[in-house]
């Protein structure tokens, strides 16, 4: 399955094999700006400018309940990778859910302003944070402090990720420069990758893949900022790339058209990384 949220104020489910759309959810009254699975399938996740956080049963499409702690939209969330809580980006702060029963757990504040993007570690016990207060905040989810703050870019932070391994961060700013971290080491100047007009990441343990909007490619970058072009998306898309999603060897895509594309990038992989 795959899940979109839209302008249209709606959260869609949608058959990644035949494309039909299986349910639409409406509960959001403003735009919805980021929808996320659970790990387990069974729950999504919507934030809105609407400024609340809405969990759906992903079978049924039911609204499980709706979170209203925030003072702004909720511009980022994400489930843990045991699906039993839930990180969500607003106006200066980063707020941890109970994906079960909808209590807030804590609320982590540390930006000065609007916090973009968001970030579970594969062992949900970190969480790493990006804002447009041009830093990015890695977190101790136990105790809610802040474990360090990372500087270096000089446009706000769009994008963050952690590596597989959990031992990097990979962050994005609003101009398409890329910064990554060694948790182990962060006092260490992070390495910069050649700047880039606009960039989406997913990110494994092995491989960094940004897809640049302008021309439509999804290029290979090492972390001493090394590149290899691995193939053009369809000319479809336009330039027009608004979000993407990595799930196993494939990306989903989706434009400011409203459409969405799925890439099959598991022959890319056995090239270029095996």
């Amino acid at each position: 399955m795959i899940v979109s949220g839209s302008y249209d104020k709606t959260v869609c489910i949608w058959d990644a094999v035949t494309g039909s759309l299986i349910r639409k959810l409406e509960g959001h009254n403003r735009i919805v700006e980021f929808v996320a699975f659970s790990h387990d399938t069974t729950m999504i996740v919507s934030g809105s400018s609407d400024k609340t956080v809405c969990i759906w049963d992903a079978v049924t499409g039911s609204l499980i309940r709706k979170l209203e702690e925030y003072n702004g939209p909720v511009c980022s969330v994400a489930f843990s990778h045991d699906s039993t809580m839930i990180v969500s980006g607003s106006y200066k702060t980063v707020c941890i859910w109970d994906a079960v029963t909808g209590s807030l757990i804590r609320k982590l504040e540390g930006h000065d302003d609007e916090v973009y993007s968001v970030a579970f570690s594969h062992d949900s016990t970190m969480i790493v944070s990006g804002s447009s207060d041009k830093t990015v905040c890695i977190w101790d989810v136990v105790t809610g402090s802040l474990i360090r703050k990372l500087e270096g870019h000089h446009y706000y932070v769009k994008s963050v990720a952690f590596s597989a391994d959990r031992l990097s961060i990979v962050a994005y700013n609003h101009e398409g420069a890329e910064y990554m971290w060694s948790i182990a080491d962060s006092s260490k100047p992070p390495v910069r990758a050649p700047q880039l007009f606009f960039s989406h990441q997913a990110m494994t343990s092995n491989y960094i893949l940004n897809i640049e909007s302008n021309d439509n490619q999804i290029i290979h970058k090492t972390s001493n900022g090394q590149e290899a072009l691995l193939c053009y998306l369809p000319d479809e898309l336009g330039g027009y790339i608004t979000c993407v999603m990595q799930s196993g060897a494939k990306l989903t895509f989706g434009t400011r058209e409203g459409d969405i594309y799925i890439l099959d990038f598991a022959p890319l992989i056995n090239t270029y990384f095996t």
